[in-house]
C-alpha cells in the first residue's frame, strides 16, 4: 500500500496524439499478425478488420488522453502512483467498451454478456502487456533525463576542480589532475590503476593504494561513484550504459575499456541519478 501512495515519478506525457497513433499500431499489429482469441476464423479482410480496431483505439486513447491525463494531474496534487493506475484501468475499460460496440455495430455481431466479458479479458491482457512496456521505456527515459541533468551541472560545477590522488609509498608520486579528467580507478592487488584523460587521450597510471582509500580521499565529490569492489567511476565522464538489474557496462569517454557494474551497486547507481 505504500508503493501505491508514492508520488508518480514520471512526466506526464503531452504528445497524446503520438502516442495515441503507436498505440493504434501495436494493436493493430497484434490482431493483424498474431491473429489471437478467434480472429484468425474471421472471413473477411484481416487487415482491414485489424485496422478498424486499430483506428478506435487511437481514438479512444487521443480523447482519453485529452479528457483525462491532460486535466487530472494538473487538478490532483500531488499525482500518485493509485492516481495513475486507475486511470490506466479506466482507459483500457474505454477501448474495451468502444471496441466490443465496434464488433456489433461494424461486424454486425449480436450482443452477449459472456462475449463482452471475454472481449474485456482480453483487452485487460493485452492493456497490461502494452503498460508494462510503456512503463518500462518511460523509467528508462527518466534515468536518462536524470543522468543528463546531473553530468551538466556537476561537470560544470566542478571544472576549475583539481583532485590529489596519493601513493603511499616511499618514493611514490602524488597524481593531482583536474576532476572532470578522471576516468575511473581500479584496485589492483596493492596498487591501483589511475585511468584519466590526458591531452585529449586516455592515460593510466599505477599507484601504490588501495581502493578503499582513494574513495575515503575523494568522498565529497558526489559524482565519484564506487560501482564495483574493483573500481570507482567518474559519472560526469560516462557516455553509455548497458545492461540491467543483474548489472551494467559503463562506457567511459574515448576508453575502449568497458567497466562493470556488479548487481548489488546497481540500486545504489539508480538511487544515484534518480
Amino acid at each position: 500500500m505504500s508503493f501505491l501512495t508514492r508520488t508518480y515519478p514520471f512526466k506526464q506525457s503531452k504528445h497524446w496524439l503520438r502516442d495515441s497513433v503507436l498505440y493504434g499500431i501495436v494493436i493493430w499489429a497484434i490482431l493483424y499478425l498474431l491473429q489471437p482469441f478467434g480472429f484468425s476464423a474471421y472471413q473477411g479482410n484481416k487487415c482491414v478488420a485489424a485496422a478498424i480496431f486499430g483506428l478506435v483505439t487511437t481514438g479512444c486513447y487521443a480523447f482519453y488522453g485529452w479528457a483525462v491525463f491532460g486535466r487530472l494531474p494538473q487538478r490532483i496534487k500531488p499525482w500518485r502512483i493509485w492516481h495513475h493506475a486507475c486511470v490506466i484501468i479506466g482507459l483500457t475499460l474505454f477501448i474495451a467498451v468502444c471496441n466490443f460496440l465496434t464488433v456489433c455495430i461494424v461486424f454486425d455481431s449480436p450482443f452477449y454478456l459472456q462475449f463482452f466479458l471475454l472481449f474485456l479479458y482480453w483487452t485487460f491482457i493485452i492493456g497490461i502487456f502494452i503498460t508494462v512496456v510503456s512503463i518500462i521505456i518511460q523509467y528508462n527515459r527518466f534515468l536518462k533525463d536524470n543522468m543528463e541533468a546531473l553530468l551538466n551541472k556537476t561537470t560544470e560545477e566542478q571544472k576549475d576542480i583539481c583532485i590529489t590522488i596519493h601513493d603511499s609509498s616511499v618514493r611514490g608520486n602524488d597524481l593531482c589532475i583536474p576532476i572532470n579528467s578522471l576516468l575511473y580507478v581500479e584496485a589492483q592487488k596493492n596498487n591501483v590503476s589511475v585511468c584519466y584523460m590526458k591531452d585529449g587521450k586516455p592515460t593510466t597510471m599505477e599507484l601504490h593504494a588501495t581502493l578503499s582509500a582513494v574513495v575515503e580521499e575523494l568522498k565529497e565529490y558526489e559524482n565519484i561513484f564506487q560501482c564495483h569492489r574493483s573500481f570507482v567511476v567518474n559519472v560526469n565522464n560516462i557516455t553509455a550504459a548497458q545492461g540491467n538489474s543483474n548489472g551494467y557496462q559503463l562506457t567511459l569517454g574515448t576508453c575502449t575499456n568497458t567497466i562493470p557494474v556488479s548487481r548489488s551497486y546497481v540500486p545504489r547507481l539508480k538511487a544515484f541519478i534518480a
